[in-house]
């Protein structure tokens, strides 16, 4: 008998564990080159934050019914004259009294009328607030008419022709393609989106390979600052200016950095447009000339030139002068800024008569200030977030509170700036500023917004103060040490950016479910 023979099949040896870790190791090796690499080149907060307002500034562009931004009507008014060569306030009739605006397609008024009345005369709840989504589709389709008829627009004729920039871009593209009234209102506010994501993508990316730049993060996705990137208002290319003022203070000043020689150009660029954009923000231009001459990107930064010194001195002087200008120019559209209010207040808003009350009798002006805090300062707590514009939709309590737990840990992840030195001087500096700005903000509203003899300083809205929100932090980081900290004592870096674009999604999201479910239904 023959014993048969069987061949074993080989067995499959099993990877050595070392080997499978070390294939571990260089994947996440590679991983953390690739992070490192975006994070020097772009900085990983300029990349998020093009993503995340990307997409919800385009959601809110598309999500808005046209012109229910804040002022929109008025807003695109100003940008249409501005696209066709209309750069100076122009007077026009009104039987009410003073005015200034220009003209305007009547195809396109025409859609501005009907979403005028529907946001000043909607349905109550539960039903949604646009009555008729077809009659805005239909509107929408028209085509633009040659035909034009004139368009009151006196708040925004104050405002110099800079920040309507973009957005007048956007109207002329629109022309050139023969695009439908919707497509231009939609074209004008891509336009004034797009300028956004360069001006403060560029602002974040001078933060890059610090932690300070998840602050500056936060306050640039704020869902009211996305919200008026999404729409067409002056304020786009306002708040863009001011965020990269800020960061580039912050880098210069407070990180005690150099700037490189694009950002020392883009300092000196926002100084002079920045005061002509809104007044309000001019001392916040002028923080530029804080910043050591040896740390701008012109020269030598060991021994400093005499015209290193003088430079951002003589952009600040020029930008002074500009406001200064454009105030004369803008000076008698106040007459005229009483017609925005209800019919008894026409001929109550004069300036020259507030004016004159704060000087002689500055007591006066002081009780209606704390009058104001007293009872409105809640609201504009709301309104700092969120209060999504002509439909006064006040974005949820979720929005808020996750847009402060994003503020917390972006705070305490940040650099513990140095206190001492010249730089402290310097700090104080900024923080007086700030605090003249806000008072600037409220003295701006008494003259130009209040009735004689109101009882609060009316006009007042938290978002005037979302561009003093890096600066008013970065004051705070320096005065206050204190930070975050895991168990070995470290900063716990990627856990808090981490948190901090969590928590602003979850802010967006959910203002954009409360904005749709009310406006839309």
């Amino acid at each position: 008998m023959t014993e048969s023979t069987t061949i074993a099949a080989p067995e499959k040896v099993p990877a050595e564990p070392e080997a499978t870790a070390a294939g571990s190791e260089s994947r996440t090796a590679g991983l953390r080159r690739a992070v490192i690499g975006i994070e020097r080149r772009f900085g990983s907060a300029a990349v998020v934050f093009l993503l995340v307002a990307g997409v919800f500034g385009a959601v809110w562009s598309v999500l808005t019914p046209p012109f229910w931004g804040h002022d929109e009507i008025t807003q695109f008014g100003r940008a249409y004259q501005v696209a066709h060569g209309g750069f100076l306030p122009e007077k026009i009739h009104d039987d009410r009294g003073p005015a200034w605006g220009g003209d305007i397609p009547v195809s396109i008024d025409a859609l501005m009328s009907y979403a005028f009345h529907n946001y000043n005369d909607h349905p109550d709840e539960p039903e949604p607030m646009v009555v008729d989504p077809n009659a805005y589709d239909q509107l929408a389709a028209a085509a633009v008419s040659d035909e034009t008829k004139q368009l009151w627009f006196t708040n925004t004729a104050a405002y110099s022709p800079i920040p309507y920039l973009p957005q007048a871009a956007g109207i002329r593209i629109a022309e050139a393609f023969g695009l439908s009234v919707g497509g231009m209102a939609l074209a004008t506010r891509w336009a004034g989106l797009l300028a956004y994501l360069m001006i403060v993508g560029f602002a974040l990316r001078t933060l890059r390979g610090h932690r300070v730049q998840w602050l500056a993060f936060t306050v640039a996705v704020l869902p009211i600052a996305l919200f008026q990137a999404g729409t067409v208002t002056a304020d786009t290319v306002t708040n863009a200016l001011a965020l990269l003022v800020s960061a580039l203070v912050v880098k210069g000043l407070f990180l005690g950095e150099r700037l490189s020689k694009p950002e020392t150009v883009a300092a000196l660029a926002a100084t002079v447009l920045l005061p002509v954009c809104k007044p309000t923000y001019v001392l916040i231009a002028m923080l530029t000339v804080l910043i050591p001459a040896r740390r701008l990107g012109f020269g030598d930064g060991e021994r400093v030139a005499a015209w290193q010194r003088v430079l951002p001195w003589a952009a600040a002087g020029l930008g002074a002068v500009s406001f200064a200008v454009w105030m004369k120019i803008a000076a008698p559209t106040g007459d005229g800024m009483s017609l925005m209010r209800k019919e008894e207040h026409w001929g109550t808003v004069r300036p020259g008569d507030q004016l004159h009350g704060i000087v002689t009798d500055p007591f006066h002006f002081l009780r209606v200030f704390g009058d104001s805090i007293a009872r409105r300062d809640q609201h504009w707590f709301t309104q700092f977030f969120g209060e999504l514009g002509f439909s006064y939709v006040e974005v949820p309590a979720l929005t808020i509170l996750a847009a402060l737990l994003a503020f917390g840990m972006s705070l305490g992840a940040a650099e513990r700036f140095s206190p001492g030195g010249a730089d402290r001087k310097r700090t104080w500096l900024v923080l007086l500023t700030i605090a003249a700005s806000v008072a600037m903000i409220y003295v701006t509203l008494y003259m130009s917004f209040t009735p004689v003899g109101y009882f609060i300083i009316d006009g007042v809205q938290g978002r005037y103060f979302v561009p003093l929100a890096v600066l008013g932090l970065a004051v705070l980081l320096r005065l206050v040490p204190l930070r975050l900290a895991d168990a070995a004592g470290r900063v716990p870096a990627r856990a808090a950016a981490f948190t901090v674009v969590a928590a602003t999604s979850v802010a967006l999201i959910a203002a954009v479910v409360k904005y749709s479910t009310i406006v839309w239904g």
